[in-house]
């Protein structure tokens, strides 16, 4: 019940905005805009993509070849085994006898025996298998397999090393092992070039929503 209105006094004001003042009005939430990912590794160039390629051919036909002498070595006595040598090598002695390649030849084989060929039927086989291995599921963009490709190639410069420093220096082994530092810094550099892309397929994707927020939504293709 209302009180009745006395004279003189002010009568109230009724409820409301005061005039001239705006009602505050709630904004909705604005999302906080999403963190920029890292950038990915910068892929490798055309020409280094190309040398990278020819590097793991070559380590491939290397392998291949380690294979064939390691079938050689297991299935062929040494003295057969000079022989062949001698037979290859008579030639060039012929025409040079100071030949530096068909001397060491012949000087390997000479002391070749029955042990010495079945350790290294066994390196050159092992070794060349697991090269081509690698090497073919490098070539089929296998992102697993190229770390183990990389700690191949670690394990075979660790041990060229020692045969260039305490065995023997060879100008030979030395532009080797040159060539597989340079093809592990390839094959890293491309590893995590791989890595980031296929992270970055993964991700997802923030789309906008009519209320302003951004939800995530998972990349085309990929289900949920």
């Amino acid at each position: 019940m209302t009180s009745p209105h006395r004279p003189g006094s002010r009568p109230p004001s009724p409820a409301g905005p005061k005039p001239g003042r705006q009602p505050a009005s709630r904004s909705p939430a604005t999302a906080q805009p999403p963190a920029t990912a890292k950038a990915p590794a910068k892929p490798l160039s055309p020409a280094l993509d190309t040398t990278f390629k020819i590097g793991l051919v070559l380590k491939g036909l290397d392998g291949i070849l380690e294979v064939i002498g390691g079938i050689l070595l297991l299935f062929l006595s040494p003295s057969a085994i000079q022989h062949l040598v001698r037979a290859l090598t008579a030639h060039e002695l012929s025409e040079d006898p100071h030949d530096l390649i068909a001397r060491y030849l012949l000087h390997t084989t000479a002391h070749l025996h029955h042990g010495t060929t079945l350790f290294g039927a066994i390196y050159l086989l092992s070794h060349g298998i697991a090269k081509i291995v690698l090497v073919v599921l490098v070539l089929r963009d296998k992102l697993w397999a190229y770390p183990w490709l990389i700690g191949l190639l670690l394990a075979f410069i660790a041990y060229q090393l020692y045969r260039i420093t305490a065995v023997h220096f060879s100008v030979g082994l030395t532009l080797l092992t040159v060539f597989d530092a340079f093809l592990v810094w390839l094959t890293w550099r491309e590893y995590r070039s791989r890595k980031a892309q296929q992270h970055q397929a993964r991700a997802p994707v923030a789309v906008p929503s009519p209320s302003g927020h951004r939800s995530a939504q998972p990349p085309p293709g990929r289900k949920t």
